[in-house]
């Protein structure tokens, strides 16, 4: 009676690794996306706990367009955000679409949308 080997073959290993490398590499391409929306949101709740007091529109674009800066962050400017006030307090909302291509003619659209109240 023969021993049966059991075992993964090659060309299951390299199947396996070209769909694990593909994945990784959209992955390496979305990742800066998602970090400057990180750092997005973080400005627009910072903005709006700070300006509890009653800063006006325009003070709030100057102060976004500041931190902008600091942060790297190039898809928001402070015209694009929207302000507005309700009965606890300022309301910033940025809603932006980022365009990633991947290969070729082959790219993502992501709708980001960060707002202080949510």
């Amino acid at each position: 009676m023969r021993a049966r080997q059991l075992g993964v073959s090659l060309g299951a290993v390299l199947a396996v690794s070209a769909v694990l490398i593909v994945l990784a590499m959209i992955g390496l391409k979305l990742a800066p996306s998602y970090i400057e929306f990180f750092a997005i949101k973080k400005a627009v709740n910072a903005l709006a706990s700070e300006t509890r007091g009653g800063a006006t529109v325009a003070e709030i674009r100057k102060s976004f367009d500041a931190r902008a800066m600091i942060d790297a962050i190039d898809s928001v400017k402070g015209s694009d955000l929207e302000i507005s006030k309700d009965s606890s307090g300022v309301v910033i909302t940025a809603a932006y679409r980022k365009e990633i291509p991947l290969v070729s003619n082959i790219g993502v659209f992501i709708d980001f949308r960060a707002a202080s109240k949510e």
